[in-house]
């Protein structure tokens, strides 16, 4: 039985969990009534888990009853019936710009995120210890961060890539306190589905935990500072009077993204690449039917392992399903233009060496039903948009 929500969006969540902060973020933004409840409430196990099928945060339940879990389903779902401009730009480069910086928060700044929390826990354990305390007992906390700090090797965390990953993150804070210095959000004067996919990472564990957050302040205070307007729920821009709420005019992508587009490039390929060989490799040998589940239980997160590459450092890494799901948003976005804004956002991406996103084969499409990712229809070898030779790291 739902208790004292009323008319309010409920939000399943935690400070220190990933996706909540990027959900969060959004119902502050759009100034949606709601209130945030933990995996502690009662109303979770009674009401959540048997509909969404898995104890999984974010989830929010709607002033209607209906259940959305996964932070990219719930911020389109709430999205539709926003007033413009919502999350997802509408000129064609500025959305797909967007969509390239969800997938890579997803597939890139995970491992960022994930490593900084967990290989340096010696440094901050009685910030963590408090965090995670907030939803269960102690025997129980310690439960949740075990299993949590297991999933390193399946994002590619090693003692052989941390120098790597760590190189990665101060570049990222470079190219990001150039941008942030010049604008208040990634394209222009309100945040895009960009900027809540980015905050997921950069706030809940890079911006908060002790050791990568001092980090950030030191090195990019432009970034820090976007992190709290993130948090705000109007513009929260004073240092830029020049920028008026709203995306960009003319469709423009600022020249201080450039390297951004460009550090996404180097850490996004050639994973992307070895990903969808795998993909193909499980597609031939199981022939999944459409509509059946991914993986076998709700709960499993990747098909198989691959040995890849990230900054030319080899490691193993889970095939996650998902991040399919964000990548084809991407293809869908573009294969929906006409001839002369379709070629224009393609150039851009092959300038910025992201063409592959583009050219990589995937040979099936993966969809989410029922809170989970289910296999969608088989994908033609030729795309709607000519196949070209891709350029860069892409």
């Amino acid at each position: 039985m739902r208790t004292g929500a009323g008319s309010m969006v409920i939000l399943y969540g935690l400070p220190h969990s990933l996706y909540t902060g990027k959900v969060r973020s959004y119902l502050r933004k759009r100034g949606l009534a709601h209130v945030e409840r933990s995996p502690a409430h009662s109303d979770f196990r009674a009401e959540v888990v048997p509909r969404i099928g898995r104890a999984i945060i974010p989830v929010v339940q709607l002033p209607n009853g209906a259940f959305v879990q996964d932070s990219a389903d719930i911020i389109d779902h709430l999205d539709r019936d926003a007033p413009r401009p919502g999350a997802l730009p509408e000129g064609a480069l500025q959305r797909v710009v967007a969509l390239v910086v969800q997938l890579y928060a997803v597939a890139g700044l995970t491992r960022h995120a994930m490593h900084y929390r967990w290989s340096c826990f010696d440094e901050q354990s009685a910030f963590l210890n408090h965090a995670f305390r907030a939803s269960c007992d102690e025997t129980g906390a310690q439960a949740v961060m075990a299993r949590m700090a297991g999933y390193l090797p399946m994002l590619g965390v090693t003692t052989e890539t941390a120098p790597a990953i760590e190189r990665s993150y101060h570049d990222l804070l470079d190219v990001l306190e150039g941008h942030f210095a010049l604008h208040p959000y990634l394209l222009g004067g309100a945040p895009s589905i960009g900027d809540y996919a980015l905050f997921g990472p950069l706030f809940a564990h890079l911006g908060r935990d002790p050791v990568p957050s001092q980090i950030m302040k030191n090195r990019a205070p432009s970034l820090f500072r976007w992190t709290e307007r993130m948090q705000a729920p109007d513009a929260d821009m004073p240092e830029f009077p020049d920028h008026v709420p709203g995306f960009l005019p003319n469709d423009a992508v600022a020249d201080s993204l450039t390297p951004l587009l460009r550090h996404i490039s180097l850490d996004l390929f050639p994973v992307l690449h070895d990903l969808a060989a795998a993909l193909a490799r499980h597609v031939a040998d199981h022939d999944p039917a459409e509509g059946a589940p991914v993986t076998d239980m709700p709960h499993q997160r990747i098909l198989t392992t691959i040995r890849t590459r990230f900054r030319g450092v080899p490691h193993d890494s889970g095939v996650q399903p998902y991040l399919f799901y964000l990548w084809q948003k991407i293809t869908d976005s573009v294969d929906m233009l006409d001839g002369s804004t379709r070629e224009r956002v393609t150039t851009t991406l092959d300038r910025h060496g992201l063409g592959g996103l583009l050219t990589i084969a995937r040979p099936i499409r993966v969809e989410r039903r029922d809170h989970r990712e289910v296999w969608g229809r088989r994908i033609a070898e030729t795309r709607a948009h000519p196949v070209r030779a891709a350029s860069g790291n892409g």
